[in-house]
């Protein structure tokens, strides 16, 4: 990494990437601590890199070409690696996130409808509130002492999923909800030297099984709601709940089970609360890292919205601040690594792949690849500017092809809206060294937080 000009920022944070060899024990290590450090240095350099740990034969992907062929042309043949879907399993059981083939494509067609634009505009106010709030705390502790944005954007985001989801307030314990899944993602989530091998996911992960216990209650609670909510009917404005209730396989007729509506309503409050609140950490980090940005994106959002929180009508002209977002989402990608088991043979680039091959898209290095970005490391919101010359398979912070998030749209939204209200009425510094360390081990996390000091703007 050279230095930069004198005029330039200096480069933002990024993960410390292999530069030698990794055996089983090393593998294992690295990716307990942080699944970053699995990604060789050399592969940012190279379409593919493939090797082997132990008995795993592995391949990283690189090239938009073969990751298109992956997630779009032959999905069928690369399903969701069973390190990924033991890890999930006890969480979320079969829903969207973990199921494959018909049972994952009826649960597709049912849920999409909820996810379509005018329902999320329609639940944009839930996320002008959740804004409202945030700045509300934010103003509580401008002056005063520093905040961890982490724990901010984190308690905005999950109000956001909480209301969306169930907006009848008391019907679980949101808190204990929240805290049943992160106690469980610091407990079961964490790589067993059996994913490194690539054992049989029948064999048992040492500590999955007790982590996954402890859901039962949540389990639990999110069931007797549903049975109440199929009592009393749905509200006024419906809530995600409402929709999936209500929803159907246009093929079929199907309805979701009980046990399906909440496996899915969990796999949402688990998905979207942490990834987005991430996102808007990282962004926040990136505005106070380089000031001429965050000048920038607080004079769009003052032109738009004053100090007033962001709404739905506002967000198509909030293109700079959703400029930071995206390119937060390309630096710090909350899902930084896919994983898939190949089923067939196939070539991907230069690759042979085999039956029961590993085949691994690191999008955190993917989204920093020598070969397809100008100045990778860099923090340039400018880049998103012209989305022409950027291949849509070089870009993956929601994935990509029929499996992409389905609550891309909703994402998104939020994000912006939360983050335009926010830079409207301050301006945020970093506290003086209090570097956040990039640190994956389910999502992307700053690893110490993200401490600023906010002013009013």
């Amino acid at each position: 990494m050279t230095d930069a000009a004198p005029d330039t920022p200096a480069l933002p944070v990024a993960a410390r990437l292999p530069r030698r060899p990794m055996g089983v024990l090393d593998s294992y290590r690295a990716a307990r601590c942080n699944i970053l450090g699995i990604i060789p240095a050399r592969a940012l350099e190279m379409p593919v890199l493939s090797g082997r740990t132990g008995p795993q034969r592995w391949h990283m992907l690189m090239e938009p070409t073969a990751i298109r062929r992956v997630l779009l042309e032959r999905v069928e043949e690369y399903p969701k690696s069973e390190a990924t879907k033991s890890i999930l399993r006890p969480a979320i059981g079969e829903s969207l996130f973990v199921a494959e083939g018909d049972h994952w494509r009826w649960q597709r067609r049912a849920a999409a409808p909820a996810f379509a634009a005018r329902n999320v505009d329609a639940l944009t106010p839930v996320m002008t509130r959740a804004a409202e709030a945030a700045a509300g705390r934010i103003a509580a502790l401008a002056g005063r002492r520093a905040l961890n944005a982490v724990d901010e954007m984190v308690a905005a985001t999950f109000d956001v999923i909480a209301d969306v989801t169930l907006s009848e307030r008391g019907a679980i314990d949101r808190a204990a909800v929240g805290a049943a899944l992160d106690a469980y993602v610091d407990r079961a989530a964490r790589v067993s030297v059996l994913d490194v091998i690539g054992a049989p996911g029948w064999l048992p992960r040492p500590g999955r099984a007790a982590a996954a216990r402890d859901l039962e209650g949540m389990q639990a609670a999110m069931d007797a709601a549903i049975a109440r909510r199929r009592g009393t009917g749905p509200g006024a404005v419906p809530d995600l709940m409402d929709l999936l209730l209500g929803a159907r396989d246009p093929e079929t007729g199907r309805e979701m089970t009980d046990a399906e509506l909440r496996e899915n309503l969990l796999t949402f409050i688990v998905a979207g609360h942490e990834t987005t609140a991430l996102t808007l950490a990282w962004a926040l980090y990136l505005c106070a890292f380089d000031q001429g940005v965050q000048a920038r994106a607080r004079n769009e959002a003052q032109s738009v919205l004053g100090l007033r929180a962001a709404g739905a009508a506002d967000v198509p002209r909030l293109g700079y601040v959703r400029q930071v977002v995206e390119e937060a989402l390309r630096l710090y990608p909350p899902g930084g690594f896919l994983s898939r088991t190949a089923q067939a043979e196939d070539r991907l680039s230069a690759a042979v792949i085999r039956p029961g091959d590993t085949v691994m898209i690191p999008v955190y290095g993917l989204h920093r690849h020598r070969k397809l970005w100008n100045d990778p490391d860099a923090f340039r919101p400018d880049r998103w500017a012209d989305r022409a010359g950027i291949d849509r398979y070089q870009f993956l912070p929601f994935g990509d092809g029929p499996r992409i998030c389905i609550g891309a749209r909703f994402a998104l939204q939020e994000a912006v809206v939360i983050l335009a209200t926010l830079l409207a009425r301050f301006r945020f510094t970093a506290v003086s060294g209090r570097r956040p360390d990039p640190v994956m081990i389910l999502t992307l996390r700053p690893e110490g937080g993200v401490w600023l000091e906010a002013t009013p703007a």
